[in-house]
């Protein structure tokens, strides 16, 4: 009897005993940023800026960011994913208006590209670059123009004036990440989505090649490997 008690004493200890949890910052891997156009012909995918939502153009008005972590390269086969929290930096001090961004995870592989434009309107797209029509320009296209990712947001942030933006961690981040980890091919990124709806939404984002290392993408995982 006394036997039993210890046993389950020990059992109760195990199970209350605090997770050992570590924390991985990752840098992306790739970004860049999808211009509305007809003809798929303009690209930004080399630019120091990710831009979401609405321009002011009464046409092709809508620009939408693509972005993608190596998980599997950083992230140990074992681990076990806990939370997932991403952060991005606006760097427009004059839209200060509040909208809403979401975060989707995409169903098509892409190319970054060399497409450079330090502002919204994009570049003449070239050999490789990601374009409203094209994953990898003019080879490949996408199965929708405008990118192909799951219309469900994984997760959503209202974002205002410069600074620092953090995608919350909640089953959507984290269930694309443990994916991502299980099976690195099917990683394809995120599509970044603002306000599509009203004129100069648009919010601007620092992107992997901004000038400012510290306002690069990061991806923040917290795991625990098993038995610990």
């Amino acid at each position: 009897m006394l036997a039993r008690a210890f046993f389950l004493y020990i059992l109760t200890c195990l199970m209350l005993a605090p997770v050992q949890a570590e924390t991985l910052n990752i840098i992306a891997e790739r970004d860049a940023t999808l211009i509305e156009d007809s003809n798929g012909a303009l690209a930004n995918g080399a630019g120091p800026s990710l831009f979401a939502g609405r321009t002011g153009q009464s046409a092709f008005a809508l620009r939408r960011s693509l972005i993608r972590f190596d998980v599997a390269a950083h992230l140990p086969a074992r681990a076990l994913v806990d939370r997932v929290f991403l952060s991005l930096y606006q760097t427009s001090n004059s839209n200060t208006a509040l909208h809403t961004v979401s975060v989707h995870r995409v169903l098509q592989d892409w190319s970054e590209g060399p497409a450079f434009s330090s502002g919204g309107g994009g570049a003449p797209a070239g050999p490789g670059d990601v374009t409203w029509m094209h994953t990898d320009y003019d080879l490949e296209y996408w199965v929708r123009t405008g990118g192909h990712f799951v219309s469900h947001p994984a997760a959503s942030e209202i974002v205002g004036g410069a600074g620092f933006y953090t995608w919350q961690s909640g089953p959507g981040l984290v269930s694309d990440v443990r994916r991502w980890l299980h099976a690195p091919r099917r990683n394809f990124g995120w599509l970044i989505k603002g306000d599509e709806d009203s004129p100069r939404s648009a919010k601007r984002f620092a992107s992997r090649e901004a000038m400012n290392a510290d306002q690069h993408p990061v991806l923040t995982i917290e795991y625990h490997l098993p038995g610990e």
